[in-house]
C-alpha cells in the first residue's frame, strides 16, 4: 500500500495571503471608482487628449513614486494619484468614442462589460485552480515590449491594421497578466497589496482600451 505525503502551507502563510488578496481587491475597487470619477471629470471639463509624452511622463513618474513608497502610507496616496491621472487620460478617449460613433454609448458599455467578464472569469479560475502561472512571466514581458513598440510604430507611421493587431495582442497579454498577477498573490509571490493593485489596475486599463478600439472598428456606426 502506497502512502502519500500532503504538503500543506503553514496557517500563518495562508492568513497572510488572504490578507493581501482582500486588501488588493478592496484597494483595486476603490481606485477603479476613483479613476472612473476623474474620467467623468475630464469629460465634463471637455479636456483635450493628453499627448504621448505627457502621458508617459505622468504615468511612469507616478509609477516610480508608488513603487518607491509602496511599503508606507505615502504609497496609498500615490496609488490614487496614479489611477486618478490615468482616469484623466481616459476621459478624452471616452468622449471621442461617444461623439464619433452613433452607438458610442453601446461601445463603451460593451467594452466595460467585456473587461469585467474577462477579469472576473480569469480571477475566478486562478483562485479556484490555485495554479502557479509564474512560467508565463518571461513570455508576457517580452510580448508586452513587442506590442508596445509595435503600438508606437502604428502611431508614428499611421498604420490602422497594425494598430488593430496591437490591440488584439494586448487583450491576450493583459489576460495573461491577470492570471499571472492573481496567482502570484495566491501562491505568496506578491506580499505587497499596493504593488498588486497597480499591476492589476494597469492590466484592466489596457484591456478596456484594447477592447474599446476593436469594438469601435468592427461595431462602430458613424
Amino acid at each position: 500500500m502506497r502512502s502519500t505525503t500532503v504538503i500543506s502551507r503553514p496557517e500563518s502563510s495562508i492568513l497572510a495571503t488572504n490578507k493581501v488578496l482582500r486588501n488588493t481587491y478592496l484597494l483595486l475597487s476603490m481606485t477603479l471608482l476613483f479613476s472612473a470619477a476623474t474620467a467623468g471629470l475630464a469629460m465634463t471639463l471637455n479636456l483635450a487628449p493628453f499627448g504621448m509624452l505627457s502621458t508617459f511622463i505622468g504615468f511612469y513618474g507616478l509609477l516610480f513614486l508608488t513603487t518607491k513608497y509602496s511599503n508606507s502610507a505615502l504609497g496609498l496616496l500615490f496609488v490614487f494619484a496614479l489611477t486618478g491621472f490615468m482616469g484623466l487620460t481616459l476621459g478624452p478617449i471616452l468622449s471621442f468614442y461617444l461623439h464619433a460613433f452613433a452607438n458610442g454609448h453601446e461601445l463603451v458599455i460593451m467594452a466595460l462589460g467585456g473587461t469585467g467578464a474577462i477579469f472576473l472569469g480569469l480571477s475566478a479560475y486562478a483562485l479556484t485552480s490555485r495554479k502557479d502561472f509564474s512560467y508565463l512571466g518571461g513570455f508576457l514581458m517580452v510580448g508586452v515590449l513587442v506590442a508596445f513598440l509595435a503600438g508606437i510604430g502604428a502611431i508614428v507611421f499611421a498604420i490602422p491594421a497594425l494598430s488593430l493587431a496591437v490591440s488584439a495582442m494586448f487583450i491576450l497579454l493583459m489576460s495573461g497578466m491577470i492570471l499571472l498577477q492573481t496567482s502570484q498573490i495566491i501562491n505568496g509571490g506578491e506580499r505587497n497589496y499596493i504593488l498588486a493593485t497597480i499591476s492589476l489596475y494597469v492590466s484592466i486599463y489596457n484591456l478596456f482600451l484594447s477592447l474599446l478600439q476593436i469594438l469601435g472598428v468592427f461595431n462602430g456606426r458613424d
